[in-house]
Order: structure tokens, then C-alpha cells, then sequence
């Protein structure tokens, strides 16, 4: 299974918001969508960086309720593990399983083209199985 197969399931729609935009504004478009992270983009097209709710709470721990005015550059992660359409899902598991992130946004000719997260994946494993199950009671059932 490629990244595409989950793109095409879940659809392209990306959650940004630009460096400027405040961390207030910011925790608005996350419950807005209901999901855990958004992409810092200037012009919804390129990544400056990544900002998780994580992000947030660590860095409230550290500033307190100041930091809900201030950019949401000041807290963003700038190094941004991508991948495209055409990788594979085991080797993006294997990814982020093994650096701990959870969000990883699709790049299709180094524009943004989706994100996909742990939870896709694991889907995307579970519907694996269920199908690889479904043709072996299949393959049983049609034996002599």
C-alpha cells in the first residue's frame, strides 16, 4: 500500500496556518477540524514547519497563558519529516514509530498534498489484514 492509497481514502484536505498566525488562533483551527496538528505554511503550497497540540502544552508549561498571543513560529517544529504519494505505508510506520512522531505531511512535486497520520497508518494495517483474512476464508471455503 502507497501513501496515495491513504490520500485517496481520506482526501488532500490540509489544516494550516501561517508563522504569523497566533497560537490562540492556532488551538481555534485544531478544534475547529478536531485533529492534533497543523502545518505552518505561508501560502498553504510550502512547509515552513509543524505545530502539534503537544507543542502547545509543553511550551504553556514553560510561558503560561503569554504564549497564546505570540506566533505560532515561535513554537513550530522547522525540521519537518515529509514523504510523497508513491512511499510506502510500512515505511512510513517504521518511521514514525521509530522517531515518535505522529503527523507527517505529503509532498507531491514540493508542494503540500496532504498529511497523513499514525492513526491513518494503522488503519490502513488493519484494513490490510481484514482483507488479506477475507481472501483466506475465501481460498478455505472454496477448497475441496
Amino acid at each position: 500500500m502507497r501513501i496515495r492509497d491513504i490520500l485517496r481514502r481520506k482526501g488532500d484536505a490540509v489544516a494550516t496556518v501561517t508563522p504569523d498566525a497566533t497560537v490562540r488562533r492556532l488551538l481555534a483551527v485544531l478544534a475547529e477540524h478536531n485533529i492534533g496538528a497543523a502545518v505552518v505554511s505561508p501560502d498553504g503550497a510550502s512547509i515552513a514547519g509543524i505545530v502539534t497540540e503537544r507543542d502547545v502544552v509543553r511550551r504553556m508549561h514553560d510561558r503560561g497563558a503569554a504564549l497564546l498571543d505570540q506566533p505560532v513560529s515561535e513554537i513550530m517544529t522547522t525540521e519537518v519529516r515529509t514523504c510523497g504519494p508513491a512511499d510506502k505505508v510500512e515505511d512510513l510506520r517504521r518511521t514514525m514509530t521509530e522517531n515518535r512522531f505522529r503527523h507527517v505531511p505529503v509532498l507531491d512535486g514540493g508542494r503540500l498534498a496532504g498529511i497523513v497520520s499514525i492513526g491513518d497508518v494503522v488503519k490502513s494495517a488493519i484494513d490490510e489484514l481484514e482483507s488479506d483474512r477475507e481472501h483466506l476464508v475465501d481460498y478455505i471455503q472454496r477448497a475441496p
